[in-house]
């Protein structure tokens, strides 16, 4: 007889898959939205780093000095407060040559000479320009407002081909990306030897403070003399930022080296007051940015290429200590790292043969 078992069913008996959840839209809210927030706030934070300093800059507390008869002086002082409420702070010297020295040593940013009812003013337009504007302008209105004609002479001026000074005072941004690419550079092409990468980053500096400070000097006509003094400046300056970037990288890390980077493009950068002077920016601003290595930087070079090198003593600690800081960090690597590779090598070494 046929087989009239009935046929195996082919229908599709397929376990049933359970099917993968599908993500919701509404679990990647919280993401977004904190993402965006962060990205707003950063924005933010640079704005008020870039402009406000510049917005909340001018003359407060600026000092002057004054000679002369001391009636003269305290009614045209009197005036002065009066067209310029708390803008400057004005102290006596003894005798013309004593301010002319005070100002050539940035101890003061002008002075104000009182001899026959008349007063001359001298100024340093080269120590800032703002300032220097800002004094002139307030001291003629002064005269003006009490009857006593005013005379202006500077002591220290910029050059004809850069009469603004912007060869100088546009050095920020250039000396915080000359600081900070030398020293990649030399961590990724002497990776594993801290002496080299110091030897880069120190050899870049001499040759960048030379190199930029002769196109100051040759091309753009920024100042005039001598350019070791600048060169030197600049120089520090540039080993000030590499060389702490470099031992913040031996000791912390990647971390370490992108934290300090950061604080010198976004503080350092608007807070050096380089074309300005940090007495321009708001006191506390322009102090903290004193105490980084480009306000210090920019202070150390303004006062190497206009005035001898005179007043810039704070400034050098500053850059010294950074730089000294820094050697210090990569000493403290080298160390951790070779006591880190002590045990490694002990466990790697072969036992001695059994006698």
């Amino acid at each position: 007889m046929p087989d009239t078992a009935t046929p195996r069913s082919t229908t599709n008996q397929a376990e049933a898959v359970p099917a993968r959840p599908t993500p919701r839209a509404d679990g990647h809210l919280p993401k977004f939205a904190a993402s965006l927030l962060a990205l707003t706030a950063i924005v933010v934070v640079l704005l008020v780093l870039f402009i406000l300093p510049s917005l909340k800059s001018g003359a407060r507390d600026l000092p002057i000095g004054t000679v002369g008869d001391a009636h003269a002086v305290q009614v045209l002082g009197d005036q002065l407060d009066v067209v310029s409420p708390g803008a400057f702070d004005t102290a006596a010297y003894d005798d013309e040559a004593a301010l002319r020295t005070a100002i050539l040593d940035r101890a003061v940013v002008g002075g104000v000479v009182v001899e026959n009812g008349s007063a001359r003013l001298l100024t340093a337009s080269a120590g800032s320009a703002p300032i220097a504007g800002e004094l002139t302008g307030s001291v003629t209105a002064a005269g003006a407002g009490i009857g006593m004609p005013v005379a202006i002479e500077d002591l220290v001026t910029f050059t004809t081909e850069d009469p603004t000074g912007i060869g100088i005072g546009g050095l920020a941004f250039p000396l915080v990306f000359g600081g900070i690419v030398p020293a990649v550079v030399a961590m990724r092409v002497f990776p594993h030897s801290l002496r080299l990468q110091l030897a880069s980053a120190g050899s870049f500096a001499v040759v960048g403070g030379v190199v930029v400070t002769a196109v100051l000097r040759f091309w753009f006509g920024s100042f005039d003399g001598s350019i070791l003094l600048p060169a030197a400046a600049l120089a520090l300056g540039i080993a000030a930022i590499s060389v702490p970037l470099i031992g913040l990288q031996s000791t912390l890390g990647g971390k370490g080296f992108t934290a300090l980077a950061a604080s010198m493009m976004f503080l350092g950068n608007p807070l050096a007051g380089i074309g300005a002077s940090a007495a321009w920016l708001p006191s506390g601003l322009g102090l903290f940015g004193q105490l980084l290595p480009p306000g210090s930087t920019g202070t150390l070079v303004r006062s190497a290429a206009y005035f001898d090198g005179r007043g810039a003593g704070s400034a050098l600690v500053v850059l010294l200590v950074w730089v000294v800081a820094g050697v210090g960090l990569c000493v403290l690597g080298k160390r951790r790292t070779a006591g880190a590779q002590a045990p490694v090598a002990t466990e790697l070494a072969p036992e001695p043969a059994p006698a």
